[in-house]
């Protein structure tokens, strides 16, 4: 229906661009954004030193602010008309909406979920992510990586030394990227 929306909760690794948490609502609220947290911390075991967000209500709304400062949680927020504060999260929804197959009106809430979980599912084990050097998420948080940076050197390397003629300058060097920064002034 015409007007009618729905909001896709998504919290994404920076470091790995893997998605470790979603949900898709009805309505936009910070006990939803909270409900969300909660989950993700208790099934990764894990709770995050830094939450960068928008400036939204959900993500700004007292219950979840306390939440997350009880945690001891760090706390940041995109700048106002600052496209490239949060450029991995605009990134994925980019993806999200050029994906082939994305359906652009939903029938109701529970194809949303369903397309999504399949969609998420694709993001993380499936993608290839230009920005983690052409691994997917999953391989980037488990570590997989560093092993098929190595796998990759090898293959140059050898490739060089029985094609000199082909890499004047050497093969060039692939490695993990380490580090990550929101935007180039942090």
């Amino acid at each position: 229906m015409k007007g009618v929306y729905l909001f896709a909760y998504v919290i994404l690794d920076v470091f790995s661009r893997k998605i470790v948490g979603w949900s898709i609502e009805e309505t936009e609220s910070t006990d939803l954004a909270q409900a969300l947290f909660r989950r993700v911390i208790r099934s990764q075991g894990v709770c995050p030193r830094f939450v960068h967000a928008d400036n939204g209500g959900p993500m700004k709304g007292l219950s979840l602010v306390a939440f997350l400062t009880q945690l001891q949680v760090g706390l940041s927020f995109s700048r106002p008309r600052v496209s490239d504060d949060n450029p991995f999260i605009e990134s994925f929804f980019k993806t999200v909406k050029y994906r082939v197959g994305y359906p652009k009106v939903f029938t109701g809430i529970a194809q949303a979920r369903e397309w999504f979980s399949r969609f998420i599912d694709w993001y993380n084990t499936h993608h290839r992510h230009s920005g983690i050097g052409y691994v997917t998420p999953q391989q980037k948080h488990t570590g997989e990586d560093i092993l098929l940076f190595r796998l990759r050197q090898e293959t140059l390397d050898r490739a060089a030394g029985e094609n000199p003629e082909r890499f004047v300058r050497g093969p060039r060097k692939v490695a993990p990227d380490r580090g990550v920064r929101l935007n180039r002034a942090s």
